[in-house]
Protein backbone atom coordinates (compact mmCIF):
# COMPACT_ATOMS: atom_id res chain seq x y z
CA UNK A 1 0.00 0.00 0.00
CA UNK A 2 2.53 2.25 1.24
CA UNK A 3 4.38 2.11 -2.33
CA UNK A 4 1.21 3.07 -4.50
CA UNK A 5 0.67 6.26 -1.64
CA UNK A 6 1.73 9.48 -2.46
CA UNK A 7 1.38 11.69 1.12
CA UNK A 8 0.56 16.10 0.14
CA UNK A 9 -1.39 18.84 1.17
CA UNK A 10 -4.59 18.83 1.21
CA UNK A 11 -6.90 20.35 -1.90
CA UNK A 12 -10.37 21.01 -1.81
CA UNK A 13 -10.83 18.12 -4.55
CA UNK A 14 -10.10 16.09 -0.85
CA UNK A 15 -12.91 17.21 1.39
CA UNK A 16 -15.73 14.48 -0.27
CA UNK A 17 -12.80 11.61 0.55
CA UNK A 18 -12.05 12.99 4.01
CA UNK A 19 -15.22 13.14 5.58
CA UNK A 20 -16.05 9.83 4.33
CA UNK A 21 -12.12 8.49 5.78
CA UNK A 22 -13.30 10.31 9.38
CA UNK A 23 -16.63 9.01 9.22
CA UNK A 24 -15.69 5.32 8.68
CA UNK A 25 -12.63 5.56 10.39
CA UNK A 26 -14.55 6.48 13.33
CA UNK A 27 -17.73 3.79 12.80
CA UNK A 28 -15.71 1.21 11.82
CA UNK A 29 -12.49 1.91 13.23
CA UNK A 30 -13.06 2.21 16.67
CA UNK A 31 -15.45 -0.36 17.34
CA UNK A 32 -13.36 -1.84 19.35
CA UNK A 33 -12.38 1.31 21.75
CA UNK A 34 -15.96 2.75 22.06
CA UNK A 35 -19.96 1.85 21.81
CA UNK A 36 -21.80 2.16 19.05
CA UNK A 37 -23.71 5.54 21.21
CA UNK A 38 -20.44 6.80 21.18
CA UNK A 39 -18.88 6.30 17.65
CA UNK A 40 -22.58 7.87 16.41
CA UNK A 41 -21.83 10.71 18.53
CA UNK A 42 -18.15 11.74 18.14
CA UNK A 43 -18.87 10.67 14.17
CA UNK A 44 -21.84 13.93 14.32
CA UNK A 45 -19.31 16.34 15.37
CA UNK A 46 -18.56 17.38 11.83
CA UNK A 47 -20.75 17.05 9.36
CA UNK A 48 -20.72 14.58 6.74
CA UNK A 49 -19.90 17.36 3.47
CA UNK A 50 -17.28 18.33 1.60
CA UNK A 51 -17.73 22.01 2.66
CA UNK A 52 -17.15 21.52 6.38
CA UNK A 53 -13.92 20.02 5.44
CA UNK A 54 -12.88 22.44 3.12
CA UNK A 55 -13.39 24.85 5.98
CA UNK A 56 -11.36 22.97 8.01
CA UNK A 57 -8.23 23.31 5.55
CA UNK A 58 -8.59 26.21 5.56
CA UNK A 59 -7.82 26.24 9.27
CA UNK A 60 -5.33 23.32 9.73
CA UNK A 61 -2.63 22.63 7.27
CA UNK A 62 -3.61 18.86 6.34
CA UNK A 63 -1.37 16.54 4.92
CA UNK A 64 -3.43 13.68 3.14
CA UNK A 65 -2.56 10.06 2.16
CA UNK A 66 -3.41 9.57 -1.81
CA UNK A 67 -3.94 6.47 -3.21
CA UNK A 68 -5.35 5.62 -7.03
CA UNK A 69 -6.86 9.10 -6.85
CA UNK A 70 -8.43 9.09 -3.62
CA UNK A 71 -7.71 10.48 -0.16
CA UNK A 72 -7.70 7.74 1.88
CA UNK A 73 -5.84 9.09 5.20
CA UNK A 74 -5.06 12.55 6.46
CA UNK A 75 -3.84 14.27 9.26
CA UNK A 76 -4.38 17.88 10.36
CA UNK A 77 -1.70 20.32 12.00
CA UNK A 78 -2.47 23.08 14.50
CA UNK A 79 0.22 25.76 13.62
CA UNK A 80 -0.96 27.89 16.39
CA UNK A 81 -0.02 25.56 19.34
CA UNK A 82 2.06 22.86 18.19
CA UNK A 83 -1.05 20.41 17.93
CA UNK A 84 -1.54 17.27 15.85
CA UNK A 85 -5.56 18.26 15.65
CA UNK A 86 -6.68 14.43 13.81
CA UNK A 87 -5.26 11.81 12.39
CA UNK A 88 -7.80 9.60 10.58
CA UNK A 89 -7.05 6.36 8.31
CA UNK A 90 -9.96 4.44 6.26
CA UNK A 91 -10.25 0.97 8.00
CA UNK A 92 -9.76 -0.92 5.18
CA UNK A 93 -6.03 0.12 5.03
CA UNK A 94 -5.03 0.61 8.65
CA UNK A 95 -2.24 -1.08 10.18
CA UNK A 96 -0.53 -0.50 6.78
CA UNK A 97 2.08 1.83 7.72
CA UNK A 98 0.11 5.04 6.44
CA UNK A 99 -1.20 7.14 10.08
CA UNK A 100 2.72 6.36 10.96
CA UNK A 101 3.62 8.39 7.71
CA UNK A 102 1.23 11.06 7.86
CA UNK A 103 2.00 11.63 11.75
CA UNK A 104 5.71 11.38 11.16
CA UNK A 105 5.61 14.26 8.06
CA UNK A 106 3.25 16.23 10.28
CA UNK A 107 5.66 16.23 13.51
CA UNK A 108 8.28 16.80 11.17
CA UNK A 109 6.37 20.10 9.70
CA UNK A 110 5.76 21.23 13.12
CA UNK A 111 9.42 20.99 14.18
CA UNK A 112 10.06 23.15 10.92
CA UNK A 113 8.17 25.44 12.45
CA UNK A 114 9.75 25.55 15.17
CA UNK A 115 8.51 23.31 18.00
CA UNK A 116 10.00 21.62 20.44
CA UNK A 117 7.04 19.37 21.51
CA UNK A 118 4.20 18.75 19.79
CA UNK A 119 0.33 17.40 21.29
CA UNK A 120 -2.43 15.45 20.51
CA UNK A 121 -5.41 14.33 22.04
CA UNK A 122 -5.86 10.86 20.99
CA UNK A 123 -8.37 8.28 20.65
CA UNK A 124 -8.20 4.74 22.87
CA UNK A 125 -7.17 3.62 19.20
CA UNK A 126 -4.31 5.59 18.94
CA UNK A 127 -2.76 6.45 22.33
CA UNK A 128 -1.53 2.60 22.77
CA UNK A 129 0.44 2.99 18.96
CA UNK A 130 1.65 6.34 20.00
CA UNK A 131 3.11 5.20 23.77
CA UNK A 132 5.26 2.58 21.74
CA UNK A 133 6.69 5.50 19.51
CA UNK A 134 7.94 7.65 22.42
CA UNK A 135 4.87 9.92 23.07
CA UNK A 136 4.23 10.53 26.60
CA UNK A 137 0.44 10.43 28.49
CA UNK A 138 -0.06 13.23 30.07
CA UNK A 139 -3.50 12.08 31.45
CA UNK A 140 -7.04 10.47 30.38
CA UNK A 141 -9.37 12.22 29.82
CA UNK A 142 -12.81 12.43 29.13
CA UNK A 143 -14.73 14.69 26.44
CA UNK A 144 -18.51 15.11 25.65
CA UNK A 145 -20.00 14.69 22.38
CA UNK A 146 -23.77 15.20 21.96
CA UNK A 147 -24.22 13.72 25.26
CA UNK A 148 -21.68 10.65 24.94
CA UNK A 149 -18.83 10.82 27.56
CA UNK A 150 -15.61 9.59 25.18
CA UNK A 151 -12.65 8.58 27.21
CA UNK A 152 -9.18 9.62 25.15
CA UNK A 153 -5.54 10.70 26.28
CA UNK A 154 -3.56 13.93 26.19
CA UNK A 155 0.10 13.00 24.58
CA UNK A 156 2.71 15.07 24.11
CA UNK A 157 6.25 13.77 21.86
CA UNK A 158 9.58 16.26 22.81
CA UNK A 159 11.56 16.08 19.78
CA UNK A 160 14.70 16.20 21.79
CA UNK A 161 14.55 13.09 23.16
CA UNK A 162 12.67 10.94 20.36
CA UNK A 163 13.08 9.97 16.48
CA UNK A 164 9.83 10.90 14.87
CA UNK A 165 9.51 8.46 12.85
Amino acid sequence: MLERTRFRQALPKDAPDQAEVFHHAIMEGAAGHYTLAQREAWAAVLPRTAEAWVARQALYPTLVAECDGHCVGFCERDLSAGRIETLYVWPSVARQGLGSRLLALSVEALSDAGYKVVSIEASLVLAPSLAGRGWETLQQERVERHGERLARMRMRLTMEDTDVQ
